[in-house]
């Protein structure tokens, strides 16, 4: 059965990912991001069907009820809550923790929000995923607000998990680790030149702590969500994805 699902932070990395699973797989993409000619990019790399690019902004409420307005007649079997930004954040005059919270906790508490009325339309199961991460997990030293972000997702997960369960919607987050994309890579050389080594050098140092030696790819946390979005029984959870960097047991 054909499905339409919504992405945000379509435009690269795990988001572009997601919709190239999920085109392969023979279902809609809507596109939704920021930067439109990102999104294009991998609009033109998805399978066919019947895709869209719907540029929005996640933290500004009035460019998402634009977005909506315009698949309003539409009926959405999933919102993938993707979008987020990373990053140090140091208290005083420049510090970025009102833009990381804003972006990825109240950005993804406004995305849903909006796009819930198309969901609530769908018939049988319907499905959010949340990008959260092992970040939500673990503590990182000048993190403070990516980690606070992170953490806080997994309460909003559990929270809509409870109060949608009457509507048939299941709730889930996946903690990525380490994943080989754009972001990860900035992150990687932000680090490596704040402790004064080469970026390949400190990618052996983060490796240490991560059994399989290895970051994952793209497609692998998309090959989840894509298997989360297909069931009908797992709600209310958080799994984590990072080659064995954490272990809940």
């Amino acid at each position: 059965m054909v499905k339409t699902y919504l992405i945000s932070g379509a435009g690269s990395g795990i988001g572009r990912a997601i919709a190239q699973k999920l085109s392969n797989n023979g279902h809609n993409c809507i596109l939704l991001g920021r930067k439109e000619p990102a999104l294009k990019e991998t609009l033109n790399l998805l399978e066919t069907g019947n895709h869209q690019v719907l540029p929005a902004d996640i933290r500004d409420k009035e460019s998402l009820a634009i977005a909506a307005d315009q698949i309003s007649e539409m009926v959405i079997d999933g919102l993938i809550a993707n979008s987020g930004i990373g990053g140090e954040n140091y208290w005083g005059g420049n510090d970025r923790w009102d833009d990381i919270i804003g972006t990825n906790l109240t950005g993804t508490y406004n995305f849903v929000n909006t796009f819930l009325p198309l969901l609530s339309k769908a018939a049988g199961e319907k499905h959010i995923v949340i990008t959260s991460s092992v970040l939500a997990r673990l503590g990182v030293a000048n993190y403070s607000a990516y980690c606070a972000s992170k953490a806080g997702l997994l309460g909003l997960m559990r929270s809509w998990a409870v109060q949608y369960a009457p509507q048939n919607i299941l709730v889930n987050a996946i903690c990525p680790g380490w994943v080989d994309t754009e972001m990860s890579q900035e992150g990687l050389q932000g680090i490596a030149d704040g402790i004064g080594i080469t970026k390949e050098a400190f990618y052996d140092i983060a490796m240490q702590s991560v059994p399989l030696k290895r970051m994952s790819q793209p497609d692998e946390i998309a090959g989840l969500v894509a298997y989360l979005l297909s069931q009908g029984s797992i709600t209310g959870q958080a799994i984590d994805i990072n080659c064995g960097a954490v272990m809940n047991s």
